[in-house]
């Protein structure tokens, strides 16, 4: 099967739900967004340990919210050099797309934990615990979000 990085790039609706992944070894940060509106919202943090866990859980986020496409945060250093989960991400959209037959866009998400992290932090949860519950959801919908603004943009350009 060729690698979903390596074929020509998915075509987006213009309208319908994405969900967006912010891919940890040790959690996974998930948000849902509408292209219609331009809107993420945080949805929920996966801790299931084990891949099969994971994706069935994965499984039946895409059964109730019925994405047109998923997004996938790709961290990449400041300096836009690979960074040490990089290829563990892409192969986590690989999978995605293997698994459901989604359409899955990778998405730069440099800074969006650091940017995840302030905005819990303004939003009056001060203790590491209470944020690191949602930093993941939140560090998602940042991805998403920005994934949104660019695809918007690029549309408004049209």
């Amino acid at each position: 099967m060729p690698d979903a990085a390596s074929a020509a790039p998915p075509t987006l609706p213009a309208r319908g739900t994405l969900l967006g992944f912010d891919f940890g070894l040790a959690r996974i940060g998930v948000a849902g967004g509408e292209l219609e509106t331009g809107h993420a919202s945080a949805l929920t943090t996966l801790h299931d340990e084990s891949n099969d866990a994971r994706f069935k859980a994965i499984a039946r986020l895409i059964a109730e919210w019925r994405p047109v496409a998923l997004v996938v945060g790709i961290p990449v250093h400041l300096d836009g050099s690979e960074h040490e989960l990089t290829a563990r991400c892409r192969r986590f959209a690989n999978q995605l797309h293997g698994r459901f037959g989604l359409p899955v866009f990778p998405a730069d998400e440099r800074l969006s934990s650091v940017a995840a992290e302030a905005e819990l932090s303004r939003a009056g949860l001060k203790g590491w615990g209470e944020r690191k519950a949602v930093l993941d959801a939140a560090a998602a919908r940042i991805i998403l979000q920005t994934f949104l603004d660019a695809h918007r943009h690029e549309h408004s350009r049209c």
